[in-house]
């Protein structure tokens, strides 16, 4: 017997996971640091890694999963900047966008847990929550480092 709600609420995450590695990726093809490049990419395989994680755990549970992001994606996750607008940012501005979605994203992990899941199934959830407030960490850091160095 699946659980219904138990699928809703994994393929919500899949989906904010699937709209992160989009924007990460796009993030890292207009970033111009090195490090901030690479922390997208590296990012964007997380948020990968992460969806595929959950698609398997709604496969077990016996529902369909989400294999795509929201269309409207952007917005929902709270990426603003879509590919085209990426390109007149300074890496500066892609920071404090990628925080924000990370922020999207923190708050559906937090929702998702305050649901009755199956003790596994939230294990997986609650690491993955831990790893996004890292990854938020991580670009917070950043970005205040880059302020600095712009007020400079």
């Amino acid at each position: 017997m699946h659980d219904k709600q138990t699928i809703k609420t994994l393929n919500d995450l899949i989906e904010t996971c699937k709209d992160g590695e989009y924007g990460f990726k796009a993030s890292a093809e207009h970033a111009v640091d090195p490090q901030i490049k690479s922390l997208f990419e590296t990012r964007a395989q997380d948020c990968r890694r992460a969806a595929a994680e959950l698609q398997t755990i709604v496969m077990q549970q016996g529902g369909k999963p989400e294999d795509s992001g929201t269309a409207s994606g952007m917005a929902h996750r709270g990426w603003v900047a879509v590919k085209g607008t990426l390109a007149g940012y300074s890496d500066l501005a892609m920071l404090e966008e990628t925080e924000r979605g990370e922020d999207a994203a923190l708050a559906r992990y937090r929702a998702a847990l305050k649901e009755e899941l199956p003790m596994e199934i939230r294990n997986v959830v609650e690491a993955q929550l831990q790893g996004v407030k890292r990854n938020h960490d991580q670009i917070r850091a950043l970005r205040d480092q880059h302020k600095a160095a712009v007020s400079h």
